[in-house]
């Protein structure tokens, strides 16, 4: 079988992998054993074709994948479903209010309510075996599309989307903010989601053209934040959850070939 491209996520106690068609996942469980479930991918395919709507269309579609997991696999655990996620939340909210009524540059203002509003992504990434089960998908997905033992950073980690989306979404906030002040709020909309469709579409990019410069610099900030803080090291228990959690996409897309 042809290797398919996957993606996938680090929960608190296993790991999500999703495929073209579907996706399937792998918990531990209190007891000690493993538990998996699989199912198929939501998918919008409105717009599907078109550039930058593609990109939202594809990100929403990562999304929706975990409540239909959730209601699968009910005992996995999400990153976010922590209250130190939630104090983030309120913090970030409550920054990015205050940077907006600041008197810094228009760009700069807007480029500092984009790093206030991921903090509490960065906070979810953080967690006691979070790190490790995140390390533990990347090698896993790595080993399975290289067939040799792969590091615990991959270069299509969704990490990889805060150089561009950063960029993008301050350019349109500012843009926003240029808009009369009865327009504004949808001005804002509309630009955070072109935001993350342009950036989906730059991440894209990136992937096909890894030796760039361009590539390489868009590409540095989620480098870092893979090895410094959102990965570590996963333990052969984590990795056999992770392994779990591949080949139960995998027989679902065998299934639904």
């Amino acid at each position: 079988m042809e290797k398919l491209r996957l993606g996938g996520m680090a929960l608190q106690n296993g790991v999500l992998v999703h495929g073209p068609k579907t996706w399937g996942a792998a918990v531990r469980l209190p007891d000690g054993t493993i538990k998996t479930a699989s199912g198929l991918k939501p998918t919008f395919g409105i717009g599907g074709s078109v550039p930058v709507v593609r990109g939202s269309l594809r990100l929403a579609e990562a999304f929706a994948v975990l409540p239909a997991m959730k209601r699968g696999l009910p005992e996995a655990r999400l990153p976010f479903e922590r209250p130190a996620v939630a104090v983030a939340l309120v913090a970030a909210s409550t920054s990015a209010t205050l940077v907006r009524r600041s008197s810094l540059p228009l760009v700069p203002r807007e480029a500092a309510v984009v790093l206030a509003s991921l903090v509490p992504a960065l906070v979810a990434l953080r967690g006691e075996q979070l790190t490790s089960y995140h390390g533990a998908e990347h090698v896993s997905i790595g080993t399975y599309e290289t067939g040799e033992r792969a590091p615990k950073e991959h270069e299509r980690c969704g990490s990889h989307l805060v150089g561009p989306l950063t960029i993008a979404t301050a350019l349109a906030g500012a843009a926003a903010e240029l808009a009369p002040a009865r327009h504004r709020t949808t001005a804002r909309i509309v630009g955070a989601i072109g935001a993350v469709g342009a950036a989906v579409e730059v991440f894209g990019w990136m992937s096909r053209h890894r030796e760039s410069r361009l590539s390489r610099a868009l590409a540095r900030p989620g480098t870092e934040l893979q090895r410094r803080l959102s990965t570590s090291e996963p333990s052969a228990e984590q990795l056999e959850v992770a392994e779990a959690a591949l080949q139960a996409v995998l027989e679902a897309e065998r299934a639904a070939a």
